[in-house]
């Protein structure tokens, strides 16, 4: 693993799109420190479909294509790549045609949860993306209130073959410890298959795709290159190598609806 040749799945950085950066100056910004962090290939992923964004497929290759002329312009070594971050939702299926992939046959697609629990249509969502060739990436499950209260909810769609990305940031402790502790009990029970930073211009939203990497060194030092092999091939659409899955510690807090 090279660590300035990094790929980042999961990222907020095209300019005024969503939540992530407002202004095309912010998103420069944004790519500097990403380099900084070792990183070299970025999936962008504004919110598609959820409360508040709807960025079209469409719209979004074209953004990706005027800010990769921006950042060759500026000498930035950056490659960026279309995505979203698809939010569940019941419209999914009858919108899939607008749904941009990790990959760009879309084997894979980055699944966002609400973030207080989980909707019981998944487990149904879940078997209609396999029914049409597609793998569902749980974007930080660390951080979903009702996964963190009951850990076994990811081990079960585990059971059912969906994979999960981890946030940098929760595995270097920025959301608190308790997020912490359980982004690393998903790493040891092969929940999670790949770190990603879904970075934002905001405080406490940066990268730390390098910080993340040493964790998961220090916790195995066979990790950092497992974890980085599959971010690559994720994004070229390639099967990613299962590894054993355990069923997690329970977790102490309670979940409430």
């Amino acid at each position: 693993m090279k660590i300035n040749n990094l790929v980042d799945l999961h990222c907020h950085i095209l300019p005024a799109i969503d939540d992530g950066s407002p202004s095309l100056e912010a998103s420069l910004k944004l790519a500097r420190q990403a380099v900084v962090d070792g990183i070299r290939y970025i999936l962008a992923t504004p919110h598609h479909m959820d409360r508040h964004y709807l960025n079209h497929a469409g719209d979004v290759a074209a953004a990706v294509k005027v800010f990769q002329a921006e950042l060759d312009a500026n000498d930035i070594p950056l490659t960026i790549f279309p995505g979203q971050e698809v939010h569940l939702n019941g419209q999914l299926i009858k919108n899939i045609d607008d749904v941009l992939g990790i990959d760009t046959g879309r084997h894979y697609l980055l699944l966002e949860l609400p973030h207080e629990m989980v909707p019981s249509y998944l487990d149904e969502m879940i078997f209609q993306l396999s029914c049409e060739g597609i793998t569902p990436v749980i974007a930080h499950p660390e951080r979903n209130a009702q996964i963190i209260a009951e850990p076994k909810r990811l081990y079960k769609l585990a059971e059912d073959g969906v994979l999960a990305q981890v946030t940098a940031t929760s595995l270097v402790g920025t959301f608190g410890e308790q997020v912490q502790r359980t982004a690393k009990e998903f790493v040891k029970c092969g929940l999670v298959q790949v770190v990603a930073s879904d970075a934002h211009a905001l405080k406490n939203r940066g990268f730390a795709m390098t910080k993340a990497y040493q964790v998961l060194n220090e916790m195995d030092s066979q990790y950092p290159e497992r974890f980085a092999t599959n971010a690559r091939n994720l994004l070229n659409g390639d099967k990613i190598k299962a590894r054993r899955i355990e069923v997690p510690r329970k977790q102490r807090k309670h979940w409430l609806s």
